[in-house]
């Protein structure tokens, strides 16, 4: 796994109508696939071998953020959530307002000496960005601009990473590399790679696209909860455990058994995550377009999610790529 490709794709912009990201995905994808760009749908890449069969890779490719919702006299400027940012962390927390130019600005903080109740959490919505630009901000921002957290991907020891958007750039990374690897080898099958957009604003793009891609059966990848202190172990995988394959009565049972038996037969390091119903996931969407798609999850484990400091491990993405890249070489489950 190229860690660069992972920090290029973490630092970019990806949200709304901004789609760096994406450019940045498509420039690459197209060195292995045709690609087509669908705009608010995404990205939707082909490996087309004529085979009969075809599998649909998938990851979405969007980050959350926040909009303006106002820009006050004085510079500050009031906000709210686009998707579900932990509100815990706003407070002093550096963002870039996309306005005529990018703009920086960092959220207020009540020094504790001065606050009531240290304990108070406060909503996207009920904070306030600092620009500092005074009372030219009105020429310069407008209601409506999107805005990103202000972080640049970094490494830290033995492997791991941290940045903003590793959900679910970090899995655009492993597509992107399982395009490379199989561009070049004989395959059984066809391979759609969709990297979505919007599925911070509930799975829309992987929505449409399950309709515009006729594929036989899919796996999507995403990320999920990684061990951290006081997360519950029963709710999470291990970071450096390896790619979590998802169970559920929503996924199909014959895509997760060929994934499940590829991970145990090439000793690939591979975890299992249980889900009672839907899995929060594009899968959900995926499983149910069209007549139904036979679809399995595989996730990555992560911590700090929907945080400009999510972290991962470079061990896990290489898992996740091990799989899918034997799966498509077995020529699927159906």
């Amino acid at each position: 796994m190229d860690i660069n490709l992972v920090k290029k794709l973490s630092d970019a912009v990806g949200i709304g109508h901004l789609r760096g990201a994406t450019e940045i995905a498509k420039e690459e994808l197209k060195k292995y696939a045709e690609v087509k760009d669908f705009g608010s749908t995404g990205l939707i890449a082909n490996i087309n071998k004529g085979k009969d069969k075809t599998i649909m890779l998938e990851a979405h490719i969007d980050e959350v953020g926040f909009i303006v919702t106002h820009v006050f006299e004085d510079g500050f400027v009031k906000v709210t959530n686009v998707g579900g940012n932990d509100g815990r962390i706003l407070p002093a927390t550096p963002v870039i307002i996309h306005g005529k130019t990018d703009i920086p600005a960092v959220f207020v903080s009540t020094p504790p000496h001065l606050s009531k109740d240290k304990t108070e959490v406060k909503a996207a919505d009920e904070s306030l960005l600092d620009t500092g630009l005074g009372c030219k901000a009105k020429e310069l921002i407008c209601a409506g601009e999107l805005i990103t957290y202000d972080v640049c991907c970094s490494e830290l020891t033995n492997g791991r990473i941290t940045g903003k958007a590793l959900d679910d750039r970090s899995a655009v990374a492993c597509l992107i590399e399982v395009a490379r690897r199989i561009s070049e080898k004989s395959i059984p099958v066809n391979v759609v790679f969709c990297l979505s957009e919007q599925e911070e604003l509930g799975t829309r793009g992987a929505r449409t696209a399950s309709y515009a891609v006729d594929c036989d059966e899919a796996i999507a990848v995403d990320v999920s909860f990684a061990d951290a202190p006081d997360v519950p172990s029963n709710k999470c995988g291990k970071l450096s455990g390896g790619a979590m394959i998802g169970i559920s009565p929503v996924l199909s049972k014959v895509v997760t058994d060929k994934i499940t038996k590829i991970a145990k037969e090439k000793d690939i390091p591979h975890q299992f995550e249980v889900m009672g119903g839907t899995t929060g996931t594009d899968a959900d969407v995926i499983s149910v377009a069209k007549d139904g798609i036979p679809c399995g999850l595989v996730s990555i484990p992560l911590r700090n999610m929907h945080t400009p400091c999510e972290v991962i491990d470079i061990k896990d993405l290489d898992s996740v790529c091990d799989i899918i890249e034997a799966y498509i070489i077995s020529g699927g489950a159906l």
